[in-house]
């Protein structure tokens, strides 16, 4: 069983690593993987439904990405950066902050003609709030899209669009869930018409997204805690999904954690009953699935939680022969990128 961090490690050229989004959302490139036939196929996104069952159920994560990146100044005038993670019910929210000297408890942060102060610290995490206003309020006048952090360039109005899904609904996340940036309504409402089932939930995604696994052994690696909530509706659909004989198709890992966590949680005749609370599920292989059969979802950093959570629903050396082979293919990676789709989970493999 592959439990070090090294056994994760992929090299892709710098210039495979999408930067921008296609024209099209759905024209990105698809690969659809089965890992128990080891059967693949080079496709394109918007030709996803012709791979999709009338009894299928695709579940996605309608969280929407706040514009959580506050640029301002510390009280000396040295330049500031605070990507908002979570908003608490005292006003208060959890942070991570960027400056040449990293600020200290009670320091003043000027934002426009607004300001807030930092209340607590625990590095690398900062609570912060407003003074001026609360900050929802700064992060709608003054907020930038929070993208990726390997992504070096100030956001657009193109990013605004972009770095959200088109189903999106509930303010509260950090980052993209990224999988679902490839569907757009027309696509949708074709998957729609095939008679394939949708269901959302919300999972918020918070920055321990993109954060390194620092520690070798995977058993020392501390998940960062998401909010996320499995409505009703979703059981329900699952519960008419499983009774059809289709597959729970998750759109993103996002989704497959918040199924998973609330599979484990509050355990049901279907494998879940409705849940909401804080996820710090981390999958990696040998974990035993209670609800997810197939996956869509991008192409992930090399080491990365989430390329462990792949690994452990296609198989681990399945899954780096997967990579090599799209990176020789000219894939486009991580945010921005192209998709695959697991079509089934391979219970097979357990390394």
């Amino acid at each position: 069983m592959s439990t070090r961090r090294s056994d994760y490690h992929y090299t892709l050229p710098e210039s495979q690593i999408a930067l921008q989004p296609t024209v099209q959302r759905s024209g990105s490139r698809l690969l659809v993987w089965d890992p128990i036939r080891h059967q693949r196929e080079h496709g394109v996104f918007s030709n996803l439904v012709d791979h999709l069952r009338a009894t299928d159920l695709l579940v996605f994560n309608d969280t929407r990405v706040q514009n959580a990146r506050l640029l301002g100044q510390k009280a000396s005038g040295g330049a500031v950066e605070v990507l908002v993670e979570r908003l608490w019910p005292d006003g208060s929210a959890t942070a991570m902050i960027k400056a040449s000297k990293a600020p200290k408890l009670g320091a003043t942060i000027h934002v426009g003609e607004d300001t807030l102060t930092i209340t607590a610290v625990q590095k690398p995490v900062y609570r912060v709030k407003g003074l001026s206003a609360d900050l929802p309020t700064l992060m709608a006048k003054h907020g930038h899209v929070p993208l990726p952090p390997y992504i070096r360039r100030a956001d657009t109005e193109e990013d605004v669009q972009r770095y959200q899904t088109v189903y999106a609904q509930h303010p509260g996340s950090a980052a993209a869930p990224t999988a679902g940036l490839h569907f757009d309504h027309q696509l949708l409402a074709k998957i729609k018409q095939k008679g394939v089932a949708l269901a959302h939930l919300t999972l918020h995604v918070g920055l321990g997204t993109f954060a390194p696994v620092r520690a070798d052994d995977l058993s020392e690696h501390k998940m960062h805690a998401e909010w996320f909530q499995v409505p009703e509706s979703v059981v329900s659909a699952i519960e008419c999904t499983r009774a059809h004989g289709g597959r729970v198709i998750c759109v993103g890992t996002t989704t497959l954690r918040a199924l998973e966590t609330a599979a484990q949680a509050a355990p049901r005749a279907c494998g879940l009953a409705p849940y909401s609370g804080d996820s710090r599920l981390f999958v990696t292989p040998g974990y035993q699935f209670k609800v997810a059969d197939a996956l869509i979802t991008n192409f992930h950093l090399p080491e990365s939680t989430l390329l462990m959570l792949v690994s452990a629903f296609a198989g681990h050396a399945q899954t780096l022969e997967v990579y090599r082979e799209t990176v020789a293919e000219g894939y486009r990676f991580f945010s921005f990128g192209d998709a695959m789709f697991i079509t089934h989970r391979n219970d097979g493999v357990r390394g």
